[in-house]
């Protein structure tokens, strides 16, 4: 066996299973060791219950003292028992386990593992590990790695995949020059992958994990400055400098532009009236007025007869675009087109014989935008909403389907400037910080689940006043198929609750794109009173209407992206809130919360969030949205970002011989 041969070659790994290793991107032998762990479980020695702290994982020794009880909620089979130990008891829970009825028998004793929780003050814990005394000492004495898995596929399966593929990795090639491994004192990558799949210790992982993730950033900066190396020298084909129809519209606006808007706008305009293409980054916190300054870079080429395309990530937010220019564009006679995954076929071949006519002015939709059969007149302006959604590979592809136009990229992430210049090498960075003057900040509170009855009591005057909530529930990575019923089930109890005073929905990743697209084109259209969701609404959905944001479990996040999910509401004249509700007794979780408190500064945020944290913490949450890397986050890692970069300049500096791996990314050598 060789590292370029395919999984299915390893022992155990057959047809199917090499299929399900394909859907998390592991197609060869190389691909297997390369996969690295996303944490680890350790099992610590039991603790009494009274001990057990509220939102975090323990194992407790407990004796069974009630029979399993079985019962079938909707589509759910809920399992519980009653455990105790001399100090306390907890109530375990189970989903689609009935089998369990004929494990736990009244007296017996087993160490159970899983996360405290607590509900109307009876401990409980969701699916629960459990192990004999004597298996669970066996566990105690070694880490054991949790791999990114996808459905069917187990991290057993996984684990043994890998120790199969071992005896290759000494096969594995040095990614790095000898010189950079001795400046950055770097350990070799085998060793390094070697130590994260069956590590010692884990200050041994963080070193190793150090290394991995050296090498993610160290690539990514590569390519970026090649990419800006090539733009920077192409010339401009669409010079426009005339002006009339964006500053018409300017005129035109309910409102006045905010001092970082207008900035932006100049930006926009000496690039595209300049010698070179324009690449250019619009960083602007959540409600900052992104969306007015693309439309007026839209009209600004489309009145010197050029076309332009908006890309956004997802249909919902993609619809959301094309209803506000239609509106706002309507008295201008400009045409606009919807081009997404579920627009119809027939409209499909329309739209695309008049895009090639150069009929339509603006076209808005999400990854439709790339296909093959899509072929623009005159692309002069390509803008990409939330961009690290997307990667260098997709906005590029996009690019090319003109002639080299001129590039926005509009992000809400709020990522200090100092990192935002390594991240977006490519681009010119324009800061939009100051907020429209008719917003009023919206008003937060960190509280812990003893407050829901309250905060229900206050959404019902909300719903009251005509106003609508939107709730968000965790994500539980375990199963999608648990996440959707987890919010079917809080829906239901809502329903209970508020009678026919208000009309509850729900909406989840599971969901066809069709079905979410109409679920918040009710609420928008105020059919629906709230919304509960995870967190698939995060991004750009506008809703002036909804004053309410209620986050359950909110220490579960990243704080750039409670931030996101905070910014739906306040975006109309009425006073906004904000709940989060966090379901730890952690310090740490609270501490984190508050810095959300008091503030609604995303910029601030991050640069909070990083300074608590530390660059230390690989297993902090992951921020949202930056899917560029596997591993690396540039708010954890900013020490490892900051060294990497510099990295690249001593490499192009020193003239080493460094070639990119391959990936679906852009491909460069530097």
């Amino acid at each position: 066996m060789t590292l370029n041969d395919p999984v299915k070659t390893l022992k155990g790994v057959g047809p199917k299973t090499a299929d399900l290793f394909s859907k998390i991107k592991v197609n060869t032998i190389e691909d297997v060791l390369a996969l690295v762990p996303r944490g680890y479980l350790s099992y610590d020695e039991p603790v009494d219950i009274k001990d057990a702290v509220i939102g975090s994982r323990v194992a407790i020794e407990a004796v069974v003292q009630s029979y399993v009880d079985v019962r079938k909620i909707r589509k759910l089979t809920l399992v519980t028992c009653v455990v105790k130990d001399f100090t306390g008891s907890v109530k375990l829970v189970w989903f689609n386990s009935p089998f369990l009825k004929n494990v736990f028998h009244i007296g017996q004793t087993y160490v159970f593992v899983g996360t405290i929780s607590s509900r109307n003050g009876q401990l409980s814990m969701e699916h629960p590990e459990y192990y004999t005394k004597q298996q669970y000492e066996m566990l105690t004495s070694t880490l054991w790695p949790i791999y990114p898995l996808t459905e069917g596929l187990s991290n057993k399966t996984v684990t043994k995949a890998v120790k199969s593929a071992f005896p290759l990795l000494d096969d594995m090639k040095e990614s790095l020059p000898e010189q950079i491994l001795k400046k950055y004192e770097l350990m070799p990558r085998k060793e390094a992958i070697r130590g994260l799949h069956f590590p010692e210790s884990m200050d041994a992982v963080m070193v190793c994990r150090k290394r991995i993730i050296f090498d993610e950033f160290f690539f990514f900066i590569a390519r970026m400055r090649r990419i800006r190396e090539k733009t920077i020298k192409s010339q401009n084909r669409y010079v426009v400098n005339e002006f009339s129809l964006a500053k018409e519209f300017i005129g035109n606006l309910p409102f006045e532009l905010t001092k970082g808007q207008l900035e932006a706008v100049d930006n926009i305009w000496q690039d595209i009236s300049g010698d070179t293409v324009m690449n250019r980054l619009i960083q602007g916190d959540v409600g900052s007025g992104k969306t007015a300054v693309a439309e007026i870079a839209i009209l600004s080429v489309v009145g010197c007869g050029y076309q332009a395309a908006f890309m956004a990530p997802t249909e919902v937010l993609a619809t959301q675009h094309y209803a506000t220019l239609c509106k706002d564009f309507e008295k201008h006679n400009i045409k606009v087109a919807l081009l997404v995954g579920s627009t119809k076929l027939s409209e499909k071949r329309r739209i695309y014989e008049l895009l090639a006519a150069g009929e339509i002015d603006v076209v808005v939709g999400t990854h439709a935008l790339i296909q093959d059969k899509v072929v623009y007149n005159n692309l002069a302006l390509v803008i990409t909403d939330e961009q690290h959604r997307f990667g260098v590979r997709q906005r590029t592809v996009l690019a090319q389907k003109g002639e080299e136009p001129h590039v926005i990229v509009m992000s809400a992430t709020p990522i200090p400037r100092t990192l935002a210049i390594i991240m977006y090498g490519d681009l010119d960075i324009s800061v939009m910080k100051d907020m429209p003057a008719n917003r009023k900040p919206i008003k937060n509170c960190v509280v812990g689940p003893n407050y829901r009855p309250t905060a229900y009591k206050f959404m019902a005057k909300q719903i009251a006043m005509g106003h609508q909530i939107y709730i968000i529930c965790p994500m539980i990575e375990a199963s999608e198929n648990v996440e959707a019923e987890n919010v079917i089930d809080y829906a239901g109890q809502l329903e209970e609750y508020f009678g026919d005073t208000a009309k509850v929905v729900y909406m989840h990743g599971k969901m066809s794109a069709e079905e979410k697209n109409m679920i918040m084109a009710d609420f928008a259209e105020k059919k629906t009173d709230i919304l509960v969701s995870t967190t698939v609404i995060e991004v750009g959905i506008d809703n002036p209407n909804a004053t309410v944001m209620m986050i359950e479990n909110a220490e579960k996040y990243g704080l750039a992206q409670l931030h996101q999910l905070r910014g739906r509401v306040g975006r109309g004249d009425a006073q906004s809130y904000c709940i989060f509700l966090c379901g730890s007794d952690s310090k740490q979780a609270k501490d984190r919360l508050e810095i959300l408190n008091k503030s609604n500064d995303g910029f601030h945020i991050a640069n909070e969030d990083l300074k608590l944290r530390g660059p230390g913490d690989f297993f902090g949450v992951r921020q949202s949205g930056e899917v560029l890397f596997e591993l690396g986050d540039i708010y954890n890692n900013a020490d490892i970002l900051k060294m990497a970069n510099d990295a690249v300049d001593y490499a192009i500096k020193e003239n080493y011989d460094i070639i990119l791996p391959e990936t679906d990314d852009v491909g460069i050598s530097l």
